[in-house]
């Protein structure tokens, strides 16, 4: 992968994180809005740290699996805000951007896999 790309993918999973963060910060205050508050913030700040950890991978199998680590926090946390838009805790204006950049980040790292598994 180019540096730049790889530049890009850093930056882009760490906004990703912050806007998780800021996320977490309107969800209710109540049991319900805790439990998924804590999940959802757990995988969506794990997703850029999974993507930096394969950027130091020694070996393809390395990489591929820590990239398979960022992915799997994805699908994680885009059922984490699912759950938010399904139960009501937050309407769907409010999550819309985060699952389309999850399922954007989803798309960009899996061709990144299958790339690299084609070698």
């Amino acid at each position: 992968m180019e540096q730049n790309s790889k530049e890009d993918l850093r930056h882009r999973t760490k906004r990703y994180a912050l806007a998780i963060m800021d996320l977490s910060t309107i969800i209710p205050n109540n049991p319900r809005g805790w439990v998924i508050s804590k999940q959802v913030l757990r995988s969506g700040t794990s997703v850029g740290a999974q993507y930096r950890e394969a950027c130091r991978a020694k070996s393809n199998a390395d990489f591929i699996s820590k990239i398979e680590g960022s992915l799997q926090e994805l699908d994680e946390t885009l059922y984490w805000l699912e759950l938010l838009q399904e139960s009501q805790l937050i309407g769907l204006d409010k999550i819309a951007l985060h699952m389309r950049e999850s399922d954007e980040l989803i798309a960009i790292l899996t061709a990144i896999v299958k790339k690299v598994k084609s070698y």
